[in-house]
């Protein structure tokens, strides 16, 4: 359904339009119009993972753990763009040897989207030089939140530039909310409150909403073998722990049918049941002609990691954004036309990304409407093949330091 076509108060209203990431490892500068169902692929080595981790650090901003996140990844100066600041027509075509080039700017790491209502974005750099042994820790430059699909001076309405943060208050006049906000410390967490900061607020919520899953873990030791405390779930942890609980509360309280129907477009003839022992949660599958059901711990890698995937998009309260990683690992070729149907069904209530390599679903997924961004790389720099022909015309401005 053509953005055109979307209805404002509905989860497409909120629908992430741009996604732009600069100076991040293989990604020199990429600016990428989204759509409902958007599916990422490439060859091995050609950025499909960087993009996902700029993804989720972007999103890591929102929880107060980008800075930590990077330090992770071993610093800001390891996930860097390795590449010149510009490349030449000639240095893509390889007509000449890739080289240093003159830098003009400082170095960066900038993340940012937009949606149709709200934008946001952020520049990370090199700390100042100091007595200071937290090295790894990068300094937040700049960071802009705005009103709609892209960035101008008249529509933004937060600022942040080294420690000053300005919020647009009464009258349409930019007021200093923080002085000496630190530089580890973003205004998405340390600004936002429901008076002046209001928009950040909800925009830092938005963001922690979006939930990520990656390798789900089906080994002997994996949390979502083990039997455990129930609550009532309505986002599936990351490590899947609490499967039981989501597939539960799916049940009593979303869509239990489509959920039946999910796991019999997998698994002709079976079915699912949840059973509780003193507040203990237990996950059972019957499967066609076996005598007895088959507990969480017996169930193969494969169907396991299924009912993970089906617990995660099938949740009664559907996220602005979920994005899946390989979703396909471990599973047998047979499941990977239901996955497809249960990733489209979602798309409905959901915007997704789905960065996959498997031709297969992303076949399928293209048939359901899927925008598809097939990543390669030109002189070491990931780039899109084809970039699909968004519904509206693409704008991006970074914020000045």
């Amino acid at each position: 359904m053509p953005i055109r076509d979307w209805q404002p108060g509905t989860v497409n209203a909120t629908m992430i339009l741009t996604l732009a990431v600069s100076g991040y490892r293989s990604i020199r500068n990429l600016v990428v119009p989204l759509e409902r169902l958007n599916v990422i692929t490439g060859g091995n080595g050609t950025g499909k993972s960087s993009l996902y981790r700029a993804l989720r650090l972007l999103a890591d901003v929102a929880q107060g753990r980008a800075i930590a996140a990077l330090a992770m990844e071993g610093g800001l100066q390891s996930t860097l763009w390795a590449g010149p600041e510009t490349l030449s027509k000639a240095m893509k075509r390889r007509q000449v040897p890739i080289q240093p080039t003159v830098r003009k700017n400082g170095v960066a790491l900038k993340l940012g989207f937009a949606s149709e209502d709200f934008g946001y974005a952020i520049d990370l750099g090199f700390p100042i030089p100091g007595l200071s042994l937290f090295n790894l820790d990068p300094m937040i430059k700049a960071e802009a939140v705005w009103a709609g699909a892209s960035m101008r001076r008249s529509n933004v309405f937060a600022t942040r530039t080294n420690g000053v943060v300005q919020v647009l208050g009464e009258g349409g006049r930019k007021d200093i909310q923080i002085f000496d906000l630190a530089p580890y410390d973003s205004m998405m967490t340390h600004a936002a409150d429901a008076t002046s900061g209001r928009e950040l607020l909800v925009l830092r919520e938005r963001m922690r909403s979006w939930r990520f899953y990656d390798h789900f873990r089906t080994d002997r030791e994996a949390p979502a073998r083990s039997s455990r405390v129930g609550t009532r779930t309505f986002a599936l942890a990351s490590d899947g722990a609490d499967v039981a609980a989501a597939l539960r509360t799916t049940m009593e309280n979303g869509d239990d049918l489509g959920l039946a129907a999910a796991i019999d477009d997998a698994f002709p003839g079976s079915s699912i049941a949840i059973e509780e022992t003193r507040g203990i949660f237990e996950l059972y599958m019957r499967q066609d002609g076996l005598l007895r059901p088959l507990s969480a711990s017996e169930l193969s890698d494969g169907t396991l990691r299924y009912l993970l995937l089906v617990a995660a998009l099938m949740t009664p309260v559907p996220p602005p954004l979920v994005v899946l990683n390989e979703p396909e690992t471990s599973l047998h070729p047979d499941l990977i036309a239901p996955l497809g149907r249960l990733i489209a069904k979602t798309s409905e209530k959901s915007q997704l990304i789905v960065v996959t390599h498997d031709a297969t679903l992303v076949d399928i997924l293209r048939e359901a409407g899927g925008a598809i961004y097939e990543l390669v790389k030109e002189a070491g720099e990931t780039v899109v093949r084809d970039v699909p022909s968004p519904a509206m015309p693409v704008t991006w401005a970074w914020p000045s330091r």
